[in-house]
């Protein structure tokens, strides 16, 4: 379709099953895509963070789209404690990652979309643990909901300027390596088989068959067109529909 012709766009931790596939996505609908893994920035690191979009911007005059993938490992979270007996820090882990990297990305991004009058569209990731009510992760559920809020809050605060902030919630994709590892790690720490735990996430499918990355990858392409332009501020979910999500 090549709806994204000549857009530049810069894709954060993309050595993730999701962010490889927004970056494959808007690579493949025409824009010029630099994707940065933690080699090249560290998403948690405001100074690389600002040393690569530089570099972006130096070579295209513009940023018009960015993405940032990041998330958390059921490691370092400590797995799952119940809240009265997480640490502080156990509790802080997700906050600090998923919706600090997603502030440091975004601002940063803004900054040069502002500076170079791009009006871009900045895409930010999160977690349908926003909307529902599962036991013991309230620190990556309270992450979630801070990127949301935060979504929200600078779609406003950027809009005059042209600048579209959208956030896209793809839900659990069996496919990635990440959820698997979730899904792992539950099974082993609670002692239930892996195919009970999976059978239970689908059991609230509204259409049967989960979403694919490819499908999240063409969701991005489509926010970051000139033909998404209506999504702004709002929180996309990309999961065929949930019955235990609000």
């Amino acid at each position: 379709m090549g709806n994204l012709t000549n857009k530049v766009a810069a894709v954060f931790a993309a050595a993730g099953d999701i962010a490889g596939a927004v970056a494959g996505a808007l690579k493949a609908h025409g824009a010029i895509v630099y994707s940065a893994t933690r080699t090249d920035a560290d998403a948690m690191n405001e100074m690389e963070i600002d040393t690569f979009l530089k570099n972006v911007v130096a070579e295209h005059g513009r940023l018009d789209v960015v993405f940032n993938g990041i998330g958390t490992t059921y490691e370092e979270m400590g797995g799952r404690p119940p809240t009265t007996v997480a640490t502080l820090a156990q509790f802080m882990a997700p906050m600090q990652k998923i919706c600090g990297s997603q502030f440091l990305t975004s601002r940063v991004a803004a900054r040069y979309m502002i500076e170079t009058g791009s009006q871009g569209t900045i895409l930010l990731l999160t977690a349908a643990l926003s909307r529902s009510k599962l036991p013991n992760l309230a620190g990556i559920t309270a992450a979630s909901a801070a990127v949301e809020g935060m979504t929200r809050v600078m779609a406003a605060e950027w809009g005059g300027h042209g600048i579209k902030v959208t956030c896209i919630c793809p839900g659990a994709l069996a496919e990635t390596r990440r959820i698997n590892g979730w899904i792992q790690g539950a099974a082993k720490e609670y002692n239930i088989p892996i195919e009970q735990l999976i059978a239970q996430y689908q059991a609230f499918d509204i259409l049967k068959g989960n979403p694919t990355l490819k499908q999240v990858g063409e969701t991005a392409a489509f926010l970051a067109s000139d033909a998404g332009a209506a999504f702004n501020s709002h929180i996309v979910d990309v999961d065929g529909g949930k019955l235990n999500i609000l």
